[in-house]
């Protein structure tokens, strides 16, 4: 057994975890502890420092484009960078957070994009990938819960989203930039529901781009600024985008170009910038 998810760390000692973590990678390095802790900011931060591997986080209560820049910049640009490794779920066997309770497809994917871009660490809870919906009436939980009986599942139900979470797994391993946790850099877009954001190898070889509409149920367009300079390009410069997860591209010319995203259809690009 490498990987240890201890439930509620912050229930117990955290001496005793310092001490036991330190005892085991000093036989083995290699294992990783994920400490499941939502609780007050500085407990989780303590854990972190003490020797947990990574941490769950406010990820799934991040909705707003400011709520979500603000998170992502606070884990991976300020001090906690240094000791604390952010994991990213749309929902975890306890939580079916509001904006997922009886949503659609949408609403499932967008999600999932944004966890599995912006950290290179994320997870979904079984049944995700069916878009399973059904609240426990009042709670941020599922009814029929997993943790009280055994389903079983038909992967292939219609409505299913397995192909599109292939598709962002299969961009996740073939690009470098997307598994690296400090290099996340926001760029500007004028319009409240539209996210951009960059990911790029410190030699620019792997550059992506991520451009998302944070609204599953309207269509946005408007242009996007980018910092040209923290893509490793010339502000003049002519380079093509290659979408990856829907195929096709286009070309693209300077720091300024127009997007419109329609959640039913294609809500993202995650580009491949080739100069």
């Amino acid at each position: 057994m490498k990987i240890f998810r201890v439930d509620n760390p912050h229930t117990k000692p955290v001496s005793f975890w310092e001490v036991l973590i330190a005892e085991v990678q000093a036989k083995d390095p290699d294992v990783i502890f994920l400490a499941e802790a939502f609780t007050k900011p500085r407990m989780m931060q303590g854990l972190g420092k003490i020797g947990f591997s990574q941490s769950y986080t406010y990820f799934t209560w991040r909705e707003s484009k400011h709520e979500l820049t603000e998170y992502a910049n606070e884990l991976t640009l300020g001090d906690m960078r240094w000791y604390y490794r952010g994991n990213f779920w749309p929902n975890t066997p306890d939580i079916l957070p509001h904006h997922l309770q009886n949503a659609g497809a949408p609403s499932f994917k967008l999600r999932a994009a944004l966890a599995a871009l912006l950290v290179p660490s994320w997870g979904i809870y079984s049944g995700y990938e069916l878009c399973e919906n059904q609240p426990l009436a009042g709670r941020e939980e599922y009814l029929d819960s997993e943790k009280y009986e055994v389903k079983g599942r038909d992967w292939n139900a219609p409505g299913n989203i397995k192909g599109f979470i292939r598709e962002l797994n299969r961009a996740r391993q073939e690009n470098r930039a997307l598994q690296l946790y400090d290099n996340l850099k926001f760029h500007h877009c004028g319009h409240d529901q539209i996210i951009v954001f960059s990911k790029v190898t410190s030699d620019f070889n792997n550059r992506v781009l991520a451009i998302i509409n944070l609204s599953p149920h309207d269509t946005a367009s408007a242009m996007v600024d980018l910092d040209m300079g923290a893509l490793g390009l010339p502000h003049d410069a002519s380079y093509r985008v290659r979408d990856l997860i829907h195929g096709g591209g286009y070309q693209w010319h300077g720091s300024s170009n127009f997007v419109s995203l329609d959640p039913r259809g294609t809500f993202m690009h995650l580009f491949l910038i080739e100069p």
